[in-house]
Parts: C-alpha cells; sequence; structure tokens
C-alpha cells in the first residue's frame, strides 16, 4: 500500500532536475525553459561543486543545495555519492516529481531508485565507470550519435530504453551565442598580441590520468613565444596560484564570460571537457591534451576537423586567428531539446 500511496502522490508535471557539476547550468538552461514553457513544472538541486551553486542561484534563485564538493579518490567519491543519494532520496520524496533528469548524476539516479521515481539520463563519456550503475537504472538514456554502440552494451544498457541525438550537447546553448567583444580589454590584453587560452586537466577526476607534464610542456612554450599572451583558466584554487606565477601568464582574479573568451581566442588548449569542446564548436582553433581515454565526440570533432589532438608530438606555432566569429545555427539545439523532451514525455507516461 505505501509504494501504491507514492507513486499516486507524484505532480504529474513536474520534473526534477540534478546539477552535478557547473556545465550542467548552461546544458539545462534551455531544457528549463523549454520544459516551462510546455507546462512542466521544474525543481532543482545542485551540488556545491566548481560553483555549480553559484552559477545556478544566479540563472534561476530557486535551487535546493544538496551535498558536498566531490572528494579526491575513488573511495571517498563513491561514499561521497551515497550521502548525497540518501539527502536526495528526501528531497524525491518531499517533492513527488514524476521524472527525474540530469546529465549523468549518479545519486540523482540512486535516489530516484529508491524513491520510485523514473529516470532519465544524459551522458556523452563512454568512459565513465558509473555508466554502469546510471545506465542500468535509467529508464531513458539520451546519447550522441557518436557514442559507441559496443559501450552501450558494455554497461548493461536496454537497447529499447537508448535514445540518440544529432550533435553535441554543447550546441544546446552555444546556438544563437553571440561573444562580447570587450572581453580582453576587461582583462587588459591588446588586441594586437596573440591570446591563447589554457583550460587546465581536471585533476580530480576518475577519468584523468598523466599527461600534466604535456600540458605544462605547452604552456611553457608558449609563455616564451614573442607576442603571445596566455590566459589560463584553473578548475581549482590550488592550480590558480600555481600557474598565476608563471611568467607570461594571466589568471584572471575573479569569474568571467567565459564563452566570449573563447570565440575571441586567437586558439584554445584544453585540459579535456566540456570548455574544448565549446571552443571548437565555436569555430577557434582549438587542441586537445586530455590525458583519459579520449570521447567519441571528441574523435568526431577531430575527424570533422574543428578540433586537433595535440597529446603528442610538437607545440603548434600560434598566431592570430584570419576568420570572424560566426553564429552558431538554431537548429542542432532544437533537435537535442526535442530529443529530452519526448524522453521525459515517454517516461512521465509511464
Amino acid at each position: 500500500m505505501a509504494k501504491a500511496s507514492r507513486s499516486s502522490s507524484r505532480h504529474e508535471r513536474r520534473v526534477w532536475i540534478d546539477l552535478a557539476n557547473a556545465p550542467h547550468v548552461l546544458v539545462f538552461a534551455p531544457i528549463v525553459d523549454r520544459l516551462r514553457s510546455e507546462g512542466w513544472e521544474v525543481v532543482l538541486t545542485a551540488r556545491p561543486h566548481a560553483g555549480t551553486v553559484e552559477l545556478a542561484s544566479l540563472r534561476w534563485g530557486d535551487v535546493t543545495v544538496v551535498g558536498e564538493p566531490s572528494p579526491a579518490g575513488l573511495v571517498a567519491k563513491g561514499w561521497s555519492i551515497a550521502r548525497r543519494a540518501r539527502a536526495l532520496t528526501r528531497f524525491a520524496r518531499s517533492t513527488c516529481p514524476a521524472v527525474a533528469l540530469s546529465h549523468g548524476s549518479y545519486a540523482q539516479i540512486l535516489a530516484a531508485r529508491t524513491a520510485r521515481i523514473p529516470a532519465v539520463t544524459m551522458m556523452d563519456y563512454e568512459h565513465q565507470p558509473a555508466n554502469h550503475l546510471s545506465f542500468r537504472l535509467a529508464q531513458r538514456v539520451l546519447v550522441p550519435a557518436a557514442f559507441p554502440a559496443a559501450a552501450l552494451r558494455r554497461f548493461g544498457t536496454k537497447p529499447d530504453r537508448v535514445r540518440r541525438y544529432e550533435g553535441f550537447k554543447e550546441q544546446l546553448y552555444l546556438a544563437g551565442f553571440t561573444p562580447d567583444g570587450s572581453v580582453l580589454d576587461k582583462l587588459g590584453i591588446a588586441h594586437n598580441r596573440v591570446t591563447v587560452v589554457f583550460r587546465t586537466p581536471p585533476d580530480g577526476a576518475l577519468y584523468h590520468r598523466g599527461l600534466q607534464g604535456r600540458f605544462d610542456e605547452i604552456v611553457q612554450s608558449a609563455a616564451t613565444t614573442d607576442g603571445v599572451t596566455i590566459v589560463l583558466l584553473p578548475r581549482n584554487g590550488d592550480q590558480g596560484v600555481r600557474y598565476a606565477s608563471s611568467q607570461g601568464v594571466v589568471v584572471p582574479p575573479q569569474p568571467l564570460d567565459t564563452l566570449s573568451l573563447l570565440a575571441s581566442a586567437d586558439a584554445v588548449v584544453g585540459g579535456g571537457g566540456t570548455m574544448t569542446r565549446e571552443s571548437a564548436l565555436l569555430g577557434t582553433p582549438t587542441y586537445t591534451v586530455f590525458a583519459g581515454e579520449l570521447a567519441a565526440v571528441d574523435a568526431e570533432l577531430i575527424r570533422r576537423g574543428k578540433l586537433r589532438d595535440l597529446r603528442h608530438g610538437s607545440a603548434p606555432r600560434f598566431e592570430k586567428r584570419s576568420s570572424a566569429f560566426t553564429p552558431l545555427p538554431a537548429e542542432p539545439a532544437e533537435r537535442i531539446l526535442d530529443a529530452v523532451l519526448e524522453a521525459v514525455d515517454d517516461v512521465a507516461a509511464g
């Protein structure tokens, strides 16, 4: 009887979105807008990690903070997920959503299963070990077209639960974006300088191993090149302190419009992750030194000539860009939004 009561108490048009990392705020911004425009009530939780709560609160205001920053180490991460899952279970039982939605929030998926809430998960990295958990528990798994079918089978995904979308999740919020042309001025960088943005590797990520030395090697090479200014974007305070003392390296003292910086730079060197794909899709010459196993979406960007593999070999010669920024079309974003909304509707309908 208790199980039936919980099921019948769900709000039929309420979606619960969990934001487990800072990039999820941008990814879900157009999704939240679309859901609300179609009559869905959206409730939001966020993990206090890497500025996620601050970004989410600025955008939406009403966000429930659940959990703690991600610790280092596999065992510690596992316990942190378990603790957050228990807290999220209480949230789910109190709000009674019809659907739980996230981009690989393993704590949310565990909580949703415990609270008997159907879950939809998005994912675009096939080498994430925790996919074994989320892909088995979610009622719908949304992946890009480039995601390998073999990985879906390896993670135990039921074929009838998989939905694919064309393109890259970053296109959701890059569509129609126009950069702020004053971003370099705000950093005190002359426009005649060759500006190279470096995004540090994710030191604490489980999938990141090695090649930190390769990243530093390229930073040092660029820093000693005449006419080049480096803007380095650290992932945490320790990285910021480490690189701020390097000659020729600018570490922004406060948050800035990162997308405008990527679009205005002459080149970007990424240690992996979302920012590298953002830069590549924005049309900036972009290089990857990602130390983990390369994602299929990154390999697809390399195949299309939008991303260049810099993990091995000599450093590139950085120079001024010759092409102007071109806004991204809206159509790919609309297709991805359609796929997300269809998955949510299907799961809510049972």
